[in-house]
């Protein structure tokens, strides 16, 4: 079977696999996603066979990369805990003492297995699958109520942990790739998307923000790799900021085209649909030999 992700993950890229995979580069060496989120791509990219030469999972949440590392290392015990949990899935007070946890003195002596079963079960059962900190980096999503939420799916951990065996995963800002990637690697960037709106900013995956001056510090980071050779794509929102980054700013080349995606994060079910998405790649995905895809269109000129 195939490895799907675990987590339910704002911004996850499951919806924009088949445009992604489209534009991969035909050959490429080892691969890197400093922004893991939920890994979409990653499990995509495992499952079709592309990634015999490994690669490297990285985000600056330490909590995540640790659930990665405990499913990869110790995925039965998870399960068995997670079976504990799942007992509970209907039970708000229990839903609240789980997610306290963080607040409590004693929550970094709890084990490794008991805290990425709590951000699994959490994830699971919180309003919308909504991950999110606030700005003392506590989780505070409020209990969603599901007739049958997925707390464990004990065939796809199996799956998963398989798929991280030979996988590097490590806690760091997104600009450490630039430590580790070498030319002809492959490097996906997912970010935090710039705002489609002034009220309409989410970032906080982390207890800290990722405005203005960080998109443009991951830009100066994609054209870096872009001038040392490695493969370079990046997945963001359409906006006048991004399009100035991606389309003006890199003094590289780069094809920068937008694809209609639905967005379904916000709480307002009146505010969600389609909208335009921007891929950015650093190499040539092949525009002229492809069809285009649905809403698609190209908003730069190498």
């Amino acid at each position: 079977m195939p490895a799907r992700p675990f987590l339910k993950w704002a911004g996850g890229k499951g919806q924009l696999l088949s445009e992604l995979t489209r534009r991969l580069p035909a050959h490429f060496a080892r691969y890197h996603e400093p922004f893991v989120g939920g890994g979409a791509f990653f499990f995509s990219l495992w499952n079709s066979g592309r990634l015999a030469r490994g690669g490297v999972l990285s985000d600056y949440n330490s909590d995540l990369i640790a659930c990665y590392q405990t499913v990869r290392d110790h995925a039965g015990e998870l399960i068995t805990r997670l079976l504990e949990h799942k007992a509970h899935a209907h039970d708000r007070a229990y839903f609240y003492e789980i997610r306290g946890w963080d607040r409590l003195p004693n929550f970094e002596q709890r084990s490794q297995i008991e805290k990425a079963a709590r951000m699994i079960f959490i994830n699971r059962t919180c309003y919308n699958g909504l991950y999110r900190l606030n700005n003392k980096g506590k989780f505070n999503a409020p209990f969603g109520y599901y007739k049958n939420p997925l707390i464990v799916d004990v065939d796809n951990m199996h799956e998963v942990s398989r798929a991280l065996h030979n996988v590097e995963l490590r806690v760091g800002d997104f600009a450490d790739v630039l430590d580790r990637a070498e030319e002809g690697d492959f490097v996906y960037f997912d970010p935090p998307y710039a705002p489609l709106s002034p009220t309409a900013s989410f970032t906080h995956y982390t207890g800290r923000g990722f405005g203005e001056d960080q998109q443009r510090r991951l830009a100066g980071v994609f054209r870096q790799l872009a001038e040392r050779g490695c493969y370079v794509m990046l997945s963001n929102s359409y906006t006048e900021l991004t399009r100035e980054i991606y389309s003006k700013a890199l003094h590289h080349d780069v094809v920068a085209e937008t694809v209609r995606a639905s967005r379904k994060i916000n709480c307002d079910g009146a505010k969600r649909g389609f909208i335009d998405e921007l891929i950015a790649c650093s190499y040539d995905p092949g525009v002229g030999s492809r069809e285009p895809g649905i809403g698609e269109q190209s908003i730069a000129v190498r």
